[in-house]
C-alpha cells in the first residue's frame, strides 16, 4: 500500500471516532500533493450541515493528535470542511440517508452495458443501490461502484 494510502487510512481511523464524539460524520479523507505542497483534507458532515465552529474544533483536535503522533513525514496543510452539496457517497449508509436524492454513480465494470448512471436513489439494501434512471430502475452492486456523489438540482 503506498504511503499516501496508509496516511489516509490512519487519519480516517483517528478522525472517525473524534468526529462521532462531536455528533459529526467523517465523510472522506484526502492526502495529495498539489503544486509542490501536501494537503490533508478531511470532510465532515451532520444532518442539517456543519458550521465553521465544527470544522475548527475538528481541525484543532485532529491537528493536536497528528502532531503528537508525528504520523505524516512531510509538511502539510490540514483543511477540515464540508463535503459540499455534491458530497461523495462512500458507504451503504450514505445511500440510505439520501434516498430520494439525485446521484451520479460510476462503476468500475459495466452494469446493463453502461458504467455511468445519473438518477434518483430509490432504495439502498444489503448489497445494492437502486437508481431510477431514464424512466427505468437499475440495481447497482456496491462492489462495482468506483465513485459516486450526490447531484445538486439547480
Amino acid at each position: 500500500m503506498p504511503a499516501a494510502n496508509r496516511i489516509v487510512d490512519t487519519v480516517a481511523a483517528i478522525t472517525a471516532p473524534l468526529a462521532e464524539a462531536l455528533g459529526l460524520e467523517l465523510v472522506d479523507v484526502e492526502y495529495r500533493k498539489e503544486g509542490g505542497r501536501w494537503f490533508l483534507r478531511v470532510f465532515i458532515d451532520k444532518p442539517g450541515g456543519i458550521t465553521h465552529e465544527d470544522c475548527g474544533v475538528v481541525s484543532e483536535r485532529l491537528g493536536r493528535v497528528l502532531d503528537e503522533k508525528n504520523l505524516i513525514p512531510n509538511a502539510y496543510f490540514l483543511e477540515v470542511s464540508s463535503p459540499g452539496v455534491e458530497r461523495p457517497l462512500k458507504k451503504p449508509a450514505d445511500y440510505v440517508r439520501f434516498i430520494g436524492r439525485k446521484a451520479e454513480v460510476v462503476t468500475r465494470s459495466p452494469v446493463n452495458g453502461r458504467r455511468k448512471f445519473t438518477g434518483r436513489i430509490v432504495t439502498a439494501g444489503e448489497g445494492t443501490v437502486r437508481l431510477a434512471v431514464d424512466g427505468s430502475e437499475v440495481d447497482i452492486p456496491y462492489g462495482v461502484i468506483g465513485r459516486a456523489r450526490l447531484v445538486f438540482d439547480w
